[in-house]
């Protein structure tokens, strides 16, 4: 029976990639096959349902009755979804009147949905689901500001799977048809070697300085964290070579472990891809990628400077050296495989000098890695039909989650615009905030933090995006600062105790203290605490503004994540008093402020900048010259 299961989940898995990128690359139309996308959508939430009951899973109960409701999950998967693909183009036009039919296979197919999304993503974002499906069907007797409209359950299944602003909305489109291809491309990048490589490359530009293991590490991860789509699995691909290295260097089991997990979370806040989220953001946003992109870049490089200095510092603190010369593979191994990098160019020019859609980038991305590596392969390994075929089986059951997450999503957006309590929740933020746009902020933040946990980066965003940013965008904060505000809050859940599950996939890796870890994951990952409430304030620190301003905000900002970081620390040429930290510490918060976030902004960077420069020359002033650190 397993050996059964394991190839139908093979075959629904492949055909699931196979249909994905055929769409993407537009073969449907070649074809003369004419679907909306909402069938499309359909087709790939049916096959992703049915594969999450029917894969093998880790401590999976074999008991005959288990076996039994799986198969029978699974079929009934198919067949619900399936007859609400074949019979959309009829039962979206009859959504008002409640067919028969289309309420019966939209009350199964939501029901599968909870039941595989509790085996996907676990308890807390099925707990949610229900409760809003609960209040849909119950709104009016809610209290207080938040009554909303009920809604019966026949209109309210038809609606949640019919509509385009329910389950096959935006988020599983987007999730259907973007993130799919660029899965590919990342399963495509570990197969070929391509991952190693990044380690390698990283190990060969960083390891000769103080501290390397920790900044390979650093480097890999933001490279390949960006394309992975999960912090986990960022976590996973790049620890399992990065924490025992860091650990051989001298650095502790849990200090090593944080590094790995606070680098792998901010790949999926670095563009261009940032986890595949930046073209769902450009989607709400209704604005260029290129957009997305610019205003992302400038965050995603100070939470790397804020990370990159206080490993540098604490190597020079704890008395670190390089990584030993045997362990660095030669500039002539590297280079070897440095068409690696081509890929990322295709995908680059692709996106930004030929505006080519983000699925179409990825896949003459994938293509192109595909032929480089067969021309020129890395160490003796070239793709093979065998590999390419695990490639395809492995990206559909990478995305079995993401599909679900997303659909999931379209229930609870659905829900908001039917009932009213999109209005009602944005209206709630905003009067516990009073007005005030720092406590709204606060309360944002800890709304973000609290429903992204556990999530993949896609779900994260998608049920943020929808939940928390139009209260935001509600009291006038500039929209792309909203939703990257609550995209950094959401993925900071990620190394956040109680729940920091990249900390806590770290921690396994290096043998360290969980919770622990988790604490040192927030203490080296605190830029990104400050800097989204800094870009909501001010948005030039997202390039928005006037040039002048734009470069002292960048100036000052660097120069406070660096100050802060010594405070953190406690360390900078030599061991710093506690009256350098505190001095330190309030100059580099003072800087950090953009000149624009308030009416006094430019006194508080004069009296960073000046009251830093002069404690730093101080420092170097007085550090002995028997000291000086290299």
């Amino acid at each position: 029976m397993s050996r059964f299961r394991e190839i139908v989940s093979h075959v629904l898995a492949s055909a699931l990639t196979i249909f994905a990128v055929s769409w993407a690359a537009g073969f449907g139309a070649t074809l003369g096959l004419q679907l909306y996308d909402e069938q499309y959508a359909a087709s790939i939430l049916g096959v992703a349902l049915a594969l999450v009951f029917i894969k093998p899973r880790a401590n999976q109960n074999t008991q005959p009755a288990r076996l039994i409701f799986d198969a029978v999950c699974a079929t009934a998967a198919l067949g619900s979804v399936g007859y609400i693909a074949w019979g959309y183009p009829d039962l979206v036009d009859l959504v008002l009147l409640r067919p028969t039919d289309g309420v019966i296979a939209s009350t199964i197919a939501i029901t599968l949905i909870i039941i595989g999304l509790q085996r996907s993503a676990g308890n807390v974002l099925v707990g949610l689901v229900v409760l809003f499906l609960i209040y849909a069907v119950a709104a009016d007797m809610v209290p207080t500001s938040m009554e909303g409209r009920a809604t019966d359950w026949q209109k309210l299944a038809g609606y949640l799977a019919l509509d385009v602003n329910g389950i096959l909305g935006i988020p599983l489109k987007i999730g259907a048809s973007i993130v799919v291809p660029f899965i590919l491309f990342g399963v495509l990048l570990s197969n070929t070697g391509a991952a190693n490589w990044f380690t390698d490359f990283a190990l060969t530009l960083m390891g000769r300085f103080r501290g390397g293991a920790a900044k390979i590490a650093i480097f890999a991860s933001a490279l390949f964290g960006s394309i992975s789509g999960s912090a986990v699995a960022n976590v996973v691909a790049t620890g399992v070579v990065t924490i025992p290295l860091i650990k051989r260097s001298g650095y502790g089991a849990r200090h090593a472990a944080a590094i790995e997990a606070v680098a792998s979370t901010g790949g999926q806040l670095m563009p261009p891809v940032m986890g595949a989220s930046a073209f769902l953001m450009a989607e709400f946003l209704q604005i260029p990628y290129s957009e997305v992109v610019l205003a992302a870049l400038v965050p995603a490089l100070l939470y790397y400077v804020a990370v990159f200095i206080q490993v540098d510092l604490d190597a020079a603190k704890l008395g670190l050296k390089a990584v030993p010369k045997e362990l660095i593979p030669s500039t002539k191994t590297v280079a070897r495989g440095a068409f690696f990098l081509l890929p990322f160019v295709v995908l680059i020019v692709l996106l930004f000098a030929y505006n080519a859609s983000p699925a179409t980038a990825a896949l003459w991305s994938g293509a192109s890695l595909l032929v480089l590596t067969q021309l020129f392969g890395h160490k003796n390994a070239k793709p093979s039909l065998k590999m390419l075929g695990k490639a395809v089986t492995d990206t559909g059951l990478a995305v079995v989650d993401i599909v679900l997450i997303t659909a999931a999503a379209g229930i609870v957006i659905g829900v908001l615009g039917i009932s009213g309590l999109g209005f009602n929740l944005t209206l709630a933020l905003v009067s516990i905030g009073g007005g005030n746009l720092l406590l709204l902020l606060v309360l944002s933040a800890a709304v973000c933090v609290i429903l992204g946990m556990g999530l993949p980066t896609v779900g994260v965003y998608v049920l943020l995006a929808t939940l928390v940013s139009p209260a935001l965008v509600k009291v006038g904060v500039e929209p792309k600062a909203a939703h990257l505000f609550v995209m950094y809050f959401g993925m900071m859940s990620m190394i956040t105790p109680p729940v920091a599950i990249a900390s806590y996939a770290a921690a396994g890796i290096a043998g360290s203290n969980p919770m622990a870890t988790g604490f040192s994951s927030v203490r080296l990952g605190w830029s990104a605490y400050i800097v989204p409430v800094l870009f909501v304030f001010s948005p030039t620190l997202l390039l928005i503004g006037e040039p002048g301003d734009i470069a002292l905000a960048l100036v000052s900002a660097v120069l406070g994540i660096w100050w802060v970081s010594m405070a953190i620390v406690g360390y900078g040429a030599r061991a710093l008093s506690l009256w350098y930290r505190l001095g330190f510490g309030v100059s580099g918060l003072l800087a950090l402020i953009p000149a624009k976030a308030m009416a006094s902004g430019y006194l508080t960077d004069l009296v960073g900048l000046c009251v830093g420069a002069l404690l730093t020359a101080l420092h170097l002033l007085r550090q002995p010259r028997q000291q000086t650190t290299t």
